[in-house]
């Protein structure tokens, strides 16, 4: 005798199962799992393989989808790509969960363990790109991934190894994975919750962010080479690609590891009060703060990102506070010469707060870009010493106020070459950003240290910008301030900066710095 529930409509069915799982959106669709087994014609009705369309409606209610069509295009939002999305990040999530191989285990993992464990941490961080709000509390409420990462991390047995090299007077290791779980940590810190740990619990996590923040002879600032402006295009064996994405490799642990020390470091009583740090995470709706972070993956990764930007145009204007450390001379000298980590953890840090006013100028095409393939007016600037910001020696910058811009002469250049100070932020539209062949950064600042000059340019491959730091009373030399702009409408400029006597090609006296916009 045919049953009742035979008689439900398909569409009624579905409706009825994904109303079921949007009441509980939290992690995987464990409401479906009932009613996938009344019958063979409900399985039929809501299975994976016969009907994706539920899957991804469910999908699309657990997860946030904008910045996943905005950067793999419509191919990623069919039905059969979504429900095979659904049930790759379900199996990923419930990984994190577990703790799965959060602590270092007692045999080595294999070639297929390690491809899972950077699949699943591939993941999390790819969510926090494309994060509008339902990605991130996936990770926190349902995955628990800050739990995870605090042990993966400072745990004694955490299998990031930091602590066991610490044991062993060693680094801790630096490597993609390194880097993406401190990206992650980056993204899901809240310091509150560290500024309620004991006093030993508190140690430790700072002696681990303090050697990955300061230990730049250890830690490279960016990838490729901070000297090349022009990097020679080597990227190294291409790494493995999950789910829908492109092969991907992720920026360099240095910028988050500098955004977390300076979150958590404790201040001496006589410091002055915290510059506030952006907040790691992007208000809802927009997933857009972290597309260039996005090409940056993709680039690093062998590929390219049509139509989106790694820097853009606008984002270093305006007025900017924050801070930069340093330490001890000799001491950092040591480390330099081979001396083990402990040296570093001894060693005083002194924070100074500085502010700078920044404008930035434009190296723009013509709207009629034929007119310009062979004009001399219109290229970029040849690299120059990568100790003065790339410039070339000789260059002279004269303001030209009638047509608000600079003209810039360079030795051994028939004309000079007009660059436009940026509208504001809101008026750079996409036709704009496709016309500006070269960014200048040209500002001033000043410290407890005195005022100071600043002048710069902005690496077009990966927006890597460097800054010339000149104080103008002579006594305080000249300084380099490299980093990249992690974010955008809510980004830090974050990095280290260098003495500028030690040749580029060694390593040289180094600290950290972070500087936020004025708001």
């Amino acid at each position: 005798m045919p049953s009742l529930f035979d008689a439900v409509p398909p569409e009624v069915l579905e409706n009825i199962a994904y109303y079921a799982v949007a009441a509980s959106p939290l992690g995987p669709p464990a409401e479906l799992l009932p009613l996938l087994l009344v019958s063979r014609r409900f399985h039929a009705a809501l299975a994976a393989h016969t009907n994706p369309h539920l899957h991804a409606r469910i999908f699309a209610v657990k997860f946030d989808t904008a910045a996943l069509a905005r950067r793999l295009g419509p191919a990623a939002l069919t039905a059969p790509a979504l429900a095979a999305e659904l049930r790759r990040r379900c199996v990923q999530l419930r990984r994190l969960r577990a703790r799965t191989d959060c602590f270092v285990g007692h045999a080595p993992l294999t070639e297929a363990g390690a491809r899972a464990l950077h699949e699943m941490l591939w993941t999390a961080y790819l969510m926090m790109l494309e994060n509008d709000g339902r990605n991130e509390r996936q990770l926190r409420a349902y995955a628990r991934a800050d739990r995870w990462l605090r042990d993966f991390w400072f745990d004694e047995d955490g299998a990031s190894c930091a602590h066991l090299a610490v044991r062993d007077n060693a680094w801790p290791p630096n490597n993609d994975l390194s880097a993406v779980t401190m990206w992650l940590f980056w993204f899901l810190l809240r310091p509150e919750e560290y500024f309620a740990l004991d006093d030993a619990a508190s140690r430790n996590v700072i002696s681990i962010l303090k050697l990955l923040a300061l230990g730049a002879h250890q830690y490279p600032v960016c990838r490729p080479a901070w000297a090349d402006f022009v990097p020679d295009g080597a990227r190294g064996a291409q790494p493995p690609a999950y789910g829908p994405y492109p092969a991907l490799a992720p920026p360099p642990l240095a910028a988050p590891a500098v955004l977390a020390y300076l979150s958590l470091a404790p201040r001496a009583p006589s410091a002055p009060a915290p510059v506030p740090l952006l907040a790691p995470r992007a208000p809802a709706g927009a997933s857009g703060e972290w597309d260039a972070d996005w090409v940056r993956c993709v680039r690093l990764g062998g590929g390219a990102a049509a139509g989106a930007e790694v820097f853009r145009p606008g984002t270093m204007d305006g007025v900017w506070e924050g801070l930069f450390t340093y330490t001890e001379f000799t001491a950092y000298a040591a480390l330099l010469s081979g001396a083990p980590p402990p040296t570093l953890h001894k060693s005083l840090v002194a924070r100074h707060q500085q502010t700078w006013r920044l404008a930035e100028y434009h190296l723009l095409l013509p709207e009629d870009t034929m007119d310009a393939e062979d004009d001399a007016r219109y290229a970029p600037l040849a690299p120059g010493d990568p100790l003065r910001a790339y410039l070339p020696p000789g260059l002279g910058v004269d303001h030209d106020r009638a047509r608000e811009g600079i003209r810039v002469h360079a030795p051994g250049r028939a004309v000079d070459t007009f660059y436009a100070r940026c509208p504001p932020r809101a008026q750079v539209t996409r036709a704009y950003a496709a016309r500006v062949r070269e960014v200048l950064v040209v500002g001033e600042g000043h410290s407890a240290w005195g005022q100071f000059a600043l002048i710069g340019r902005v690496r077009p491959d990966d927006g890597f910008v460097t800054l010339s730091k000149e104080y103008l009373d002579g006594d305080r030399g000249k300084w380099l301030y490299r980093g990249y702009f992690v974010g955008d409408a809510q980004g830090n400029f974050t990095g280290r900066w260098r003495d500028t006597l030690s040749p580029a090609e060694v390593l040289g006296y180094e600290g950290c710095f972070f500087m936020g916009r004025r708001r």
